[in-house]
């Protein structure tokens, strides 16, 4: 099924869900008061030194963007990203994805920062203030990755690229930018943990609806898909060690998943089934684009309407 190319248009700035405003106000209400009242950032941001006793900067840390370009990216990464994948998730599993690979990833980096004091004695680790949702909008784009992933992204007028690519393109530009713009490689923890930690979740944990079956085993979302094809041989083994760590035998993990019986793939767990959810994600998204430029073109008559009738 083809999906069309999603470019600037008369509905790219609307159709915003409620829960996606509701985000968006919370970014920019913590921005502003980490701007007001800088010591907030002590108890809101990870802080790895601090965060025993103040562990709830696990949870606040991802909702708090000290910087101006940090607030206006994750705000309309939010908005942009969320209004395709809420319909289509549901409101409560959009919420919960959120929820999950915020706090993961910030667990994942509280770690990774210890680690590294340890192994440097460097205390810039320890009392660095790391925040940011950026980590969630690297999750979003691996989830258009799962249901849309041939959806075209017009960048540009002639540079077009399908969405399959988008979490790895971000986290390449990002690794060459740290070696070039000074401080940019401290975004580089929470950007490859809520790729990595997002797609566990959608390959393993996220139920699906309309089978009650959880996962996504398809091919083409194996990790090894976030890579060029020349690689993915040398991916495909490191990626079966790190199934195996989280799921046991593969035989054993299928079947008490649900996603063999006697052999036989259960609905909802094949790759036909998975390439139906990206159709049916397409689809959606069509009818959404199709709705909005309906919306578009009856306002203008609407309002010539409206002044005929005044006249």
């Amino acid at each position: 099924m083809s999906t069309p190319a999603l470019s600037g248009g008369g509905g790219l700035f609307t159709g915003f869900t409620r829960l996606c405003k509701g985000l968006a106000v919370v970014l920019i209400s913590g921005h502003i008061v980490v701007q007001l009242f800088p010591p907030a950032v002590t108890y809101l941001a990870l802080i790895p030194a601090r965060t025993i006793p103040f562990a709830w900067n696990l949870l606040t840390a991802g909702y708090i963007e000290q910087t101006i370009y940090g607030v206006i990216i994750s705000t309309i990464g939010l908005l942009l990203i969320g209004k395709l994948l809420e319909p289509i998730w549901g409101t409560k599993e959009f919420l919960k994805f959120i929820f999950v690979v915020n706090f993961l990833t910030s667990l994942c980096v509280f770690v990774t920062a210890i680690a590294l004091y340890y192994a440097t004695s460097e205390e810039l680790y320890l009392y660095m203030p790391i925040s940011g949702f950026y980590g969630v909008i690297l999750g979003f784009l691996v989830g258009i990755k799962q249901i849309l992933p041939d959806l075209e992204l017009s960048l540009v007028s002639l540079l077009r690229i399908k969405a399959k690519w988008l979490p790895s393109l971000v986290l390449l530009l990002s690794i060459v930018a740290s070696f070039f713009i000074a401080g940019s490689a401290a975004y580089l923890p929470t950007l490859i943990f809520g790729t990595y930690i997002s797609w566990i979740y959608l390959r393993y944990l996220q139920r699906r609806p309309e089978t009650s079956l959880k996962g996504d085993p398809s091919d083409e979302f194996a990790l090894s898909s976030f890579f060029p094809d020349f690689l993915r041989p040398a991916i495909d083994p490191v990626a079966s060690i790190f199934h195996r760590m989280l799921c046991g035998r593969p035989g054993t993990r299928n079947e008490a998943m649900g996603y063999v019986l006697g052999g036989t793939p259960l609905p909802g767990s094949d790759p036909i089934e998975a390439s139906r959810r990206r159709e049916r994600g397409a689809r959606a998204l069509e009818e959404r684009l199709a709705a909005e430029m309906f919306s578009a073109t009856r306002r203008p008559d609407e309002a010539e309407a409206d002044a005929l009738d005044k006249v």
